[in-house]
């Protein structure tokens, strides 16, 4: 298809919004391994997940055939208040570098909640509604989840209860305020509402918390409530598969203007956006039909790609949920309390491990102030002020677009920006002040989070 010119930003008409999830399972010759038991070690059965999660989505998370998954019209209609989100040209930033390179970023900020994460929460929320439950629990890092779920759940009339990682909870009030606005119950993770909590507070008093600990925590509220069910915002396989909306929009935007994409980048913490985002693309790559280099950009403090190990761990500290074969730093592993809250899960999601265990994509980690000065640089160039989160992305997809000025490679570069940063400003505040430290954590920290994994073959 001959290149037409290209505007600042891509919009998809209504009609042109996918009208089904993209499952890259049923795409992968490999399928990632099954989630086990925690009880038992075997692979865990519909019925004992359906305890934890609502009946639909289990569904889902243990579908790896069917390619395209119907979006039920309600869905859909609510997407269309925010989505189709838009996909930039960043041609300041392309100007500024000096680079051939051309810069695309899919920008998922455009909702209250300021992220991608909505496109799962309203899903999630659309099944408890439809199973008729009370409400659900759920756990949350930076607070964009948590915010998103609030949203979500308000809609239809749900309860919805957050337990959020401590750090975050005590740098990000704001964020726990919009979740309060929309009618959600905020609880700082570890607490002593739970026995898991009181059991993690006795064990690393003090501790700051993690997402294993929150998720701990939302689990045991969800299962003694009747009426109520988990629900999370990344890592499982149901959530990638709602975050497909992503990539699939990034996709028909760029064949809408005869674009083909070179690198694609996303930050990565339990996987949601990433997953989304290179959903279609690696279907198209798993397929033989086109290819595509695949970046996944960690924080130094948190690097499970990276640093962790391919083996079954428990996907939560309170070792209550089932055990997922991922890349994991151990599920006791309780990262810094860095800026970019929601990038300091332990462990990645199975599906984009068994991707990056086949070497089908490539992991990166960044250090905090690197990402905050990228962050900077970005928001004076685009006029966006992005998401910690996000700025992991931006700061290797400059990276790559000077590595093109200096080989003079014309390469096309697409990333993701999950969403704002409005409500990080107490961080952004420490950058400038110069109060902000790259914590890199040692071997000897890594490798005492990993001698607790369990034993499992697998």
């Amino acid at each position: 298809m001959a290149q037409r010119e290209i505007p600042y930003k891509i919009y998809l008409e209504e009609s042109e919004m996918p009208r089904n999830w993209y499952n890259v399972r049923a795409d992968m010759t490999k399928k990632p391994a099954p989630l086990l038991d925690p009880d038992t070690c075997k692979p865990i059965t519909a019925e004992a997940l359906g305890k934890v999660f609502c009946e639909e989505l289990v569904k889902q998370e243990l579908d790896d055939t069917n390619r395209y998954i119907p979006i039920p019209e309600e869905i859909l209609n609510f997407y269309k208040m925010y989505r189709p989100a838009p996909l930039v040209r960043a041609y300041c930033l392309e100007k500024k570098l000096g680079t051939p390179a051309h810069i695309y970023y899919k920008f998922e900020g455009n909702n209250t909640s300021g992220s991608h994460k909505l496109n799962s929460a309203i899903a999630q929320a659309y099944y408890a509604k439809e199973q008729g439950l009370v409400g659900v629990t759920t756990e949350t890092g930076a607070g964009q989840w948590g915010t998103a779920l609030s949203m979500a759940c308000s809609y239809f009339g749900l309860d919805c209860k957050v337990f959020m990682v401590k750090s975050s909870y005590e740098l990000k009030p704001f964020r726990r305020e919009v979740m309060r606005t929309y009618g959600a119950s905020v609880t700082p993770s570890p607490s002593d509402t739970t026995r898991v909590g009181r059991q993690i507070l006795e064990e690393f008093p003090g501790t700051t918390g993690s997402l294993g600990c929150a998720i701990s925590e939302a689990v045991e509220a969800a299962t003694e409530r009747d009426g109520y069910r988990y629900v999370l915002g990344s890592v499982l396989s149901q959530v990638m598969l709602h975050q497909s909306v992503i990539g699939m929009e990034t996709k028909a935007a760029l064949d809408k203007y005869g674009v083909k994409a070179d690198v694609i980048i996303g930050c990565a913490g339990g996987g949601s956006n990433l997953g989304g985002l290179i959903a279609p693309f690696m279907g198209e790559k798993l397929r033989g039909e086109a290819d595509y280099h695949f970046i996944a950009v960690e924080p130094e403090s948190c690097p499970s790609l990276s640093r962790g190990k391919y083996v079954y761990d428990y996907c939560d500290t309170g070792r209550v949920c089932p055990l997922a074969k991922m890349y994991t730093l151990g599920s006791g592993f309780i990262p810094a309390a860095t800026h970019a809250g929601g990038l300091r899960y332990h462990g990645m999601s199975s599906t984009l491990s068994e991707l990056y265990d086949e070497g089908l994509m490539e992991a990166r980690t960044v250090k905090q102030t690197e990402v905050f000065a990228a962050a900077e640089y970005f928001a004076r160039i685009e006029g966006i002020l992005p998401a910690p989160e996000s700025s992991h992305a931006i700061k290797v997809a400059m990276d790559e677009a000077i590595k093109c000025k200096e080989t003079g490679e014309e390469k096309v570069i697409v990333f993701g920006l999950t969403g704002t940063g409005y409500f990080d400003m107490m961080s952004y505040e420490k950058f400038h002040d110069g109060k902000m430290i790259d914590y890199v954590p040692t071997d000897e920290e890594i490798a005492q989070g990993l001698s607790k994994i369990p034993n499992i073959e697998g």
